[in-house]
């Protein structure tokens, strides 16, 4: 396994992020644990989940699939760089969501409860809270550091000037504040190189990508497969001749299109790790592979051809507007 620092700090994760969001809707408890186990066994120490994931309002589904997996002991916790997040509503009262102090404290606290562990690595804000002043959330993270209930913290779907405003908020208040940011980013969806990426290079931080492969477009979409997220996916014409020319060139390459697309992103010096989210040990083992790939200038010049940037012939920026 190959390691990097999370963003500027001393920190060493694995270039791959074993991704939990299948855990319990789509991955058994018991093929969960041997994903993890098979993780562990690669190498990979960086983990991501969030307080959602389960998809059942309040019940913490995927964490506690983790909580109950940590608690088997054998050192599997000290193994790990865990991160988790906070923001979508957790239940439905008024506070149960969000960035409020309270939200903040609550959330951590539940998740450290779910995940049986007494600290989180990564604590991740999920979206932007534009009705929570920065000092609000602030207050309620240098808390829970100096608690040693987190040990850092991230963002999750943040624009470039939500980066910038939280790190100029944090640093009058001499404070790390973020150390990440996870965005989606794939081959199809490169908006966040325009203020984001940017962003994240000047204030040091690390990017976590997620939907590498693009909700599967990018996966191998006209092998024709017949289960998984790929079979759903209907294409337009536009899309079919992109979708061909990007197959045809990881077949002149000799490589799965899926292991492509994660060299990709890895040949990005901003981007810390990708996330990925096997439903199977199998489809563990065989992301692996990303990371023996070298992508020569001629073929990233033909992956821009085929994809281009925003604002170089690819999608306007509003078309990844949230």
């Amino acid at each position: 396994m190959q390691y990097t620092r999370l963003g500027r700090t001393g920190l060493r994760v694995s270039r791959l992020c074993l991704g939990t969001m299948n855990f319990g809707p789509q991955t058994s408890p018991e093929d969960s644990f041997a994903i993890m186990d098979r993780a562990l066994e690669h190498g990979i120490n960086f983990w991501d989940t969030a307080d959602v994931y389960g998809w059942k309002l309040g019940e913490r589904v995927t964490e506690k699939i983790m909580g109950d997996y940590f608690a088997q002991g054998g050192g599997r916790r000290e193994k790990v760089v865990l991160a988790t997040k906070a923001y979508n509503k957790v239940g439905e009262w008024p506070n149960e969501g969000r960035l409020s102090k309270l939200r903040i404290k609550k959330g951590c606290e539940e998740s450290l409860r779910a995940m049986q562990t007494d600290y989180i690595d990564l604590f991740q804000m999920h979206h932007i809270d534009r009705d929570c002043p920065w000092d609000e959330c602030w207050e309620a993270m240098e808390q829970l550091v100096h608690e040693g209930k987190v040990l850092y913290i991230g963002s999750s779907n943040f624009g470039g000037w939500h980066v910038a405003a939280a790190q100029e908020s944090a640093k009058r208040r001499n404070f790390l504040g973020l150390v990440s940011e996870q965005s989606l980013y794939n081959l199809n969806a490169r908006t966040v190189e325009l203020e984001v990426i940017p962003a994240c290079e000047h204030y040091g931080l690390g990017l976590i990508p997620w939907s590498p492969l693009g909700g599967g477009l990018l996966g191998g979409i006209l092998q024709k497969p017949t289960a998984g997220r790929r079979a759903g996916i209907k294409l337009d014409e536009k899309q079919t001749v992109q979708i061909t020319a990007w197959e045809a060139l990881c077949a002149e390459l000799g490589e799965n299109p899926a292991d492509v697309a994660l060299a990709w992103l890895l040949t990005n010096k901003i981007v810390t790790a990708p996330i990925i989210g096997p439903r199977d040990t199998n489809q563990l083992d065989g992301s692996l592979r990303a990371l023996e790939i070298q992508l020569s200038e001629e073929t990233l010049k033909k992956l821009d051809e085929i994809f281009p940037p925003v604002g170089k012939g690819g999608p306007a920026p509003e078309a990844y507007a949230w």
